[in-house]
């Protein structure tokens, strides 16, 4: 008699441990910074071998030495300061009146239709454009500037606020309308968490547009700010300076967009990501 087979246990895949992880992220970060030193690098070779005066364009070291002298006299933290405190109070306001707007037009088809044309026409003129006007509205000072980050990033949040309530199934909001769920309801329950994904890339490209115009609108109406170091370095042909404040106005977006906006975006959607779209 003849014992029976015995059936093979198919195997977990093994865990990835703590080193694993660990290596992975630095593998990541390399990856990150190797062109960022391959740029330093090469800017060094480049300055060093065609020996260019440092009014035209200075060395790594030069830049090192402005912005160690900025970190000393305490202006790296008066402009940086400045600069963040007008960029959060213009998200802040752009959050609140472009996510329920796009949202009240991704609802509503006839709010869309009379908007969208207005929508498609304003984004061409939204943030650097409005620097003129904004001075005459407000002056110049920290209203106009945090209007310029406000109007950057206003209009790609709504298109894309409405964008994202586009594409919740249908059949999810006529189950809740079956239910009679009220329109505030809908808005916190069905809405918002529906289009969260689509407001996550929103913001992420709203943030690098209201970053470029609050740069723009501090060179022209600020008083403080790392766009205002960049054009008082220029007057008096700093280069240094202005080298020195353009690499952190990079540095600080990139650490921005890496280590916050991109997890974001990314958790955002795998976790509210939906597979259906509206009917058109």
């Amino acid at each position: 008699m003849t014992a029976p087979p015995v059936k093979a246990v198919p195997r977990r895949p093994p865990r990835r441990g703590a080193g694993d992880t660990a290596a992975r992220r630095v593998s990541a970060a390399l990856w990150f910074c190797g062109p960022l030193a391959a740029m330093v690098a090469v800017w060094a070779v480049v300055v060093a071998v065609s020996d260019v005066p440092m009014r035209t364009f200075p060395q790594v070291t030069d830049v090192a030495g402005a912005l160690g002298d900025m970190w000393s006299s305490g202006d790296l933290f008066r402009h940086l300061g400045a600069s963040l405190r007008r960029m959060g109070i213009g998200i802040a306001l752009a959050l609140v009146t472009g996510l329920p707007f796009g949202i009240a037009l991704g609802a509503s088809s006839a709010l869309s239709a009379f908007f969208s044309p207005l929508l498609r026409f304003s984004v061409s003129l939204a943030g650097i454009a409005w620097i003129p006007i904004a001075t005459l509205w407000f002056g110049y000072g920290d209203r106009a500037v945090i209007f310029i980050v406000w109007n950057s990033m206003f209009f790609a949040l709504t298109y894309n606020a409405m964008l994202g309530v586009r594409q919740i199934p249908t059949q999810l909001l006529r189950a809740a309308r079956s239910m009679g769920t009220g329109r505030l309801r809908m808005f916190w329950e069905i809405l918002l968490p529906g289009a969260l994904p689509s407001i996550v890339t929103g913001l992420r490209v709203g943030l690098g547009y209201g970053w470029r115009g609050l740069v723009a609108a501090e060179i022209i109406a600020g008083s403080a700010g790392l766009g205002y170091a960049l054009f008082q370095a220029q007057k008096y042909f700093h280069t240094d300076v202005i080298i020195a404040s353009m690499v952190i106005i990079g540095v600080l977006w990139l650490l921005m967009d890496r280590l916050l906006l991109a997890p974001l975006e990314r958790r955002t959607v795998e976790r509210w990501g939906t597979t259906g779209a509206r009917d058109s």
